[in-house]
């Protein structure tokens, strides 16, 4: 039975480690939207690597996509992206004017910025915007959308489990856009691999007390969850801290930097648990690389610049997201390693085989993060 027991969570922890080794980083786009006199005026970010996974942009292969190669290939991006954006009033579908190209870099790179107008006589206070761009490439990818109207404000995200938005200033409804940014917080813990890493790195300890130059098994299941409850509220609420201050504007810092002491922090907490240097008040070391995690938690909401109310919304949605992803992923974790602490296979292959695992995989993408490499691993 234990042994049985045993073979199933190893095989959980490898799914999650290699699942990650081969993912696509999740991708977004932000679709602006400014209504009024029955024509739409919109602007529409997309990352330009994403367009040349889709259309292929880069014609010379050499890993860098140019302003020429971008405009050679500006009828091809219009064509691909518009047939996957519709959007429809009461009556009838809107049509769109031919697009101004530009570039512009949000934190994580340079995006394409497709300016247009749409004629849509009766899309004054209600319409429907649909969406379907990339989901055939990449399931992860999210739209983020932003409508403004007389000053009204109006967000969602786009998923390919949610891919039309009915827009409506007649009757607006904040809950669904607080709704909606949970799941997107939840979702985005989900996939934040990086992130995941650096919490069961410093769960797998958690269940064991350093005695006699070694890990043992804890013997009280209290003083276990004693534990975990400080490492959880410690990255809790320094992430919840720095994600606030961020997309508030107090704190900017370069997305690579954030993102390579991010993969600093995982490499960190996993050979921790093979030295331990700090061995009562781990706490602390999560508070202060938790800092770091929520200037990366804080990327989407901010390039998507909405202002007041909406921000407020959004911002505590996403944010309450986070918070209830974490809780579902400790809720799985800390009582199947409190159940196996005391086996050999918990001690020498989930802790100790697990954190080199882990170790190797945050090393690799602190040389892509820091270095601007690509070894495959997304992160």
């Amino acid at each position: 039975m234990n042994r049985h027991f045993s073979i199933i969570c190893i095989g959980i922890l490898l799914l999650l480690l290699c699942g990650h080794t081969f993912a696509h980083k999740a991708s977004d786009s932000y679709l602006r939207f400014k209504v009024g006199d029955g024509i739409i005026q919109g602007q529409w970010d997309i990352a330009l690597r994403d367009l040349d996974y889709a259309i292929g942009l880069d014609s010379n292969g050499d890993g860098r996509i140019t302003w020429g190669e971008l405009r050679a290939r500006h009828h091809a991006v219009t064509e691909y992206v518009f047939s996957r954006l519709k959007v429809r009033s009461i009556d009838a579908r809107c049509w769109h004017q031919a697009p101004e190209h530009l570039v512009d870099h949000h934190t994580d790179g340079a995006y394409a910025v497709l300016r247009f107008a749409m004629t849509c006589p009766d899309a004054t206070n209600t319409f429907e915007v649909a969406y379907d761009l990339l989901f055939d490439l990449d399931p992860l990818h999210r739209g983020l959308l932003q409508v403004d109207h007389d000053g009204q404000i109006q967000t969602g995200v786009l998923s390919p489990e949610q891919r039309k938005i009915r827009v409506d200033f007649e009757n607006p409804a904040p809950w669904r856009e607080f709704l909606q940014f949970g799941k997107e917080g939840v979702w985005h813990i989900w996939i934040g691999f990086d992130h995941i890493l650096f919490l069961i790195s410093l769960l797998l300890p958690a269940v064991l007390c350093w005695q006699t130059g070694r890990w043992l098994p804890q013997h009280s299941l209290r003083l276990a969850l004693w534990e975990v409850l400080k490492i959880v509220t410690a990255f809790t609420i320094a992430h919840s801290i720095t994600l606030c201050l961020a997309v508030l504007g107090f704190v900017s810092l370069p997305s690579r930097w954030v993102e390579s002491v991010i993969a600093a922090s995982v490499l960190v907490a996993a050979l921790h648990n093979l030295y331990p240097i700090i061995h009562t008040r781990l706490w602390i070391m999560t508070f202060f690389f938790g800092l770091i995690h929520g200037l990366g938690f804080a990327s989407v909401l901010i390039d998507l610049g909405l202002p007041g109310q909406s921000l407020a919304i959004a911002l505590a949605g996403f944010n309450l997201g986070v918070e209830a992803g974490q809780v579902v992923i400790v809720g799985i974790f800390v009582p199947l390693a409190f159940l196996l602490r005391r086996t050999r296979f918990y001690q020498r292959y989930m802790l100790n085989f697990g954190s080199v695992l882990i170790a190797v995989i945050a090393f690799i993408w602190l040389m892509e993060r820091s270095m601007a490499l690509d070894f495959g691993l997304w992160a």
